[in-house]
């Protein structure tokens, strides 16, 4: 059992404590002294990031791209030719390597789920939560067979996430009514950018996975969010850094400046509606939900959403997922000297030094070993590696 003492939820300015107890919220605000004690001074308490949108095994490589496209297909055909041996020197690190450095990338920025695209990986290191429990296609334009996976009765009522109407062209329009005509057997669709979508075919789908960075990249225009979310629930992500940022938190202040969610909307994408969309117990800071939660300091030391939004993974001052603290900054260490903390890897991230469960250094340089151009957001003190 662990208590976090005098830490804010938002919008609260009375400090409080919240317990845990088998991977679950058990109490807020109450007595638990035979718990881990830890004490904070003047922090804010969140659920865990849900990241719906991310290609794990491809965080490795650096944006590839030199302009705008008119869609991901010509993206995708330019990137094949102009960068071929940059993307080559990449595939050389093992998936399962690539793997976990996606992994790793999310946990340092305070995301506790993660739903990966593409491929089933099956990652073996229970960091934090890889979903991959739904069906998962490319696109209409590169998924070969794809209605035929997508009528498969086999899986008949379940989750499909797919990338549609990535482009700014009449094509990224068309295929998305083409995707909705071929939808028979009606299945739940799950949207990924819908660059080129309009109100009328939102209704179709589940809900929309709006990726800003990853689309101002790539095709010089988002999704039209403003009018899109009154059609259907809107979730965040970034994709991988083949086209964005590493820190889902850039992405966020983008998201911000668009102006087309409110605080709390955007903030929501975040937590509480993807944690319905894809069936999580998590996302709400409440007894008997995941203990999937950040700490984190606030840069006035306030405690509104919007404070909430203009966290950096350097502010973060402990990760915990389900139940199991993943990453604590340097000021709790005196504090925790009842756990294993030499299960835990010291890394420099901005001006600060995290503790980040798992042998960090070893898997930087084994990755470095087939990809010495690998760029990594964090630096590793070798005195604690």
């Amino acid at each position: 059992m662990i208590t976090l003492n005098n830490v804010h939820r938002i919008n609260e300015e009375i400090a409080g404590n919240i317990s845990v107890n088998n991977a679950k919220i058990t109490h807020l605000n109450g007595e638990h002294r035979d718990a881990l004690q830890l004490h904070f001074d003047d922090a804010i308490v969140l659920p865990g990031l849900i990241n719906s949108h991310d290609h794990l095994d491809f965080n490795l490589f650096p944006k590839l791209g030199n302009h705008t496209y008119n869609n991901y297909v010509e993206w995708g055909n330019y990137i094949h030719q102009a960068f071929k041996d940059e993307i080559a020197d990449v595939l050389k690190v093992p998936a399962a390597l690539r793997t976990q450095w996606g992994i790793y990338k999310n946990l340092l920025a305070g995301v506790t789920t993660v739903i990966n695209h593409g491929k089933k990986l099956a990652p073996g290191n229970k960091l934090i939560t890889v979903f991959e429990q739904y069906q998962s296609l490319h696109s209409v334009k590169l998924e070969q067979r794809w209605k035929l996976k997508l009528n498969n009765p086999a899986h008949l009522g379940e989750l499909l996430a797919v990338h549609i109407g990535e482009g700014s062209d009449a094509g990224a329009y068309a295929e998305i009514d083409n995707l909705i005509r071929w939808n028979i057997l009606q299945r739940p669709l799950i949207g990924i950018h819908g660059i080129a979508m309009d109100a009328r075919q939102a209704k179709s789908f589940r809900a929309l996975v709006w990726c800003p960075e990853s689309n101002y990249f790539l095709i010089g225009k988002t999704a039209r969010i403003d009018v899109l979310k009154e059609q259907l629930p809107i979730i965040f992500g970034t994709d991988s850094t083949l086209s964005g940022n590493w820190n889902i938190w850039h992405h966020i202040r983008l998201a911000q400046q668009e102006n087309v969610l409110t605080p709390y909307e955007l903030w929501h994408s975040l937590n509480v509606i993807p944690a319905a969309i894809w069936g999580f117990d998590t996302g709400i800071i409440a007894p008997g939900y995941d203990a999937d939660l950040v700490v984190a300091k606030t840069k006035d030391n306030n405690y509104t959403v919007n404070d909430a939004l203009s966290i950096d993974p350097e502010n973060i001052l402990l990760v915990m997922h389900r139940g199991e603290i993943r990453l604590f900054d340097e000021m709790l260490y005196p504090q925790l000297s009842s756990i294993n903390r030499s299960a835990f890897s010291k890394v420099s991230l901005g001006n600060s030094y995290k503790y980040v469960y798992g042998d960090v250094p070893a898997l930087v340089q084994n990755i470095s070993r087939y990809y010495p151009e690998a760029s990594f957001p964090i630096e590793i003190d070798l005195k604690h590696a």
